[in-house]
């Protein structure tokens, strides 16, 4: 439960940088006691994540050059809302359908991550998806660029879960997604909420 306290008032804000994705903003913030200090953050669209999960309990990774890091990584399916009112399952299908080849029959929300709460307001929607089939090789989206070189893989989600652990699995979405599909499992899916759950909004003061 929330806590009333001081009103953390914007006096004044800026924008730095303006992307496609994200912006810089820096904000002047009101503080406890008095006085103003400056907190720069970026603004970011939201974005989804897809645990999809087949028929014998295996989950669909997909390897991909994430450049802020200069490598490879093994990530659950995964990209920007950036499609003005379209909503966020039909976003993830969609996702998984460009980056894996594969549609679900079945979809269900598992949880929703702030990924860096201290510098950003990115928030990711994780999903869990079942029932999976292929595409038809005749309407598969044409990859480019990074997803060019994309590699798909399924392993057993205990593995994953193992992999987030041992720390193979780094991002914020993947960890808690995977994390909270295992969970689910073990709870007899019980823990599942409707893909039309509202999303969260700003915090009570």
């Amino acid at each position: 439960m929330a806590r009333r306290g001081h009103v953390y008032r914007v006096v004044d804000s800026r924008e730095g940088f303006a992307g496609p994705v994200f912006s810089v903003v820096s904000d002047d913030v009101v503080m406890p006691g008095g006085g103003a200090a400056r907190r720069d953050y970026t603004r970011h669209r939201p974005a989804v994540a897809v645990v999809a999960l087949d028929d014998v309990g295996r989950v669909v990774l997909v390897q991909q050059y994430r450049h802020p890091l200069r490598r490879r990584l093994w990530e659950i399916p995964a990209g920007i809302m950036d499609v003005d009112g379209e909503p966020p399952v039909v976003a993830a299908a969609r996702e998984l359908a460009e980056e894996t080849d594969l549609v679900a029959a079945r979809w269900d929300l598992l949880v929703d991550v702030h990924t860096s709460p201290g510098q950003s307001d990115e928030l990711i929607r994780v999903f869990l998806a079942r029932e999976l089939s292929p595409v038809p090789e005749a309407q598969r989206h044409v990859r480019e660029q990074e997803e060019a070189e994309l590699q798909v893989h399924r392993i057993d989600l205990d593995e994953a879960v193992a992999m987030v652990v041992r720390g193979d699995l780094t991002s914020a979405s993947n960890a808690l997604g995977i994390l909270a599909a295992a969970h689910a499992r073990d709870c007899g899916w019980r823990t599942l909420r409707p893909t039309t759950t509202p999303l969260p909004g700003p915090a009570t003061r």
